[in-house]
């Protein structure tokens, strides 16, 4: 199933009480970000004064679901040595700090004994999965969904065991 913006916007938007993101990949397709990333590694940082400079339309979106009460939480999984693409990422999360989502950081020799899926994905209040499907460049191919209970108590486990290993934003240094 293929997903447009507005389309998973509206899926964001109908969650009551939480929605979860796993990121596991090192490296992804910079597609509309190219020029955001070649600042970057020119030097450039976002200036967490300056908000109406940051990413848009998602920091809006993230702003309105959390007002309404929903628990945004994203945690990503990664090698270290960092990829360049994780740094990167890493230096403006602030933003999404900022927006409301809480954000958390796994190293990946620190997860030893968690069962991940085999793809990214989203959880919308613990009965809904959206796998983001990626092809091995890191381009983004497609969206899978299900309510499966099998599925998504795996993935519900998955997630829990990385939150409760991860570091918050905040303390996670590179």
């Amino acid at each position: 199933m293929s997903q447009s913006l507005s389309s998973f916007a509206d899926l964001l938007r109908a969650v009551e009480h939480t929605a979860v993101h796993l990121e596991l990949r090192d490296d992804y397709d910079m597609g509309n970000e190219t020029a955001g990333f070649e600042a970057w590694k020119q030097g450039h940082r976002l200036d967490p004064a300056d908000r109406a400079s940051w990413w848009r339309p998602w920091l809006d979106l993230v702003q309105e679901v959390t007002a309404k009460g929903v628990q945004i939480r994203r945690a990503r999984v990664v090698t270290e040595p960092t990829s360049e693409y994780i740094r990167y990422e890493h230096s403006f999360t602030f933003t999404n700090v900022a927006a409301g989502e809480e954000v958390r950081w796994l190293p990946r020799s620190s997860a030893a004994g968690i069962a991940f899926p085999e793809h990214d994905f989203w959880l919308f209040d613990g009965r809904l999965v959206q796998f983001n499907i990626f092809d091995e460049a890191g381009r983004w191919i497609r969206t899978d969904q299900t309510e499966e209970p099998a599925t998504v108590a795996g993935c519900v486990k998955a997630f829990d065991a990385v939150w409760d290993r991860a570091v918050p934003h905040e303390k996670f240094s590179l």
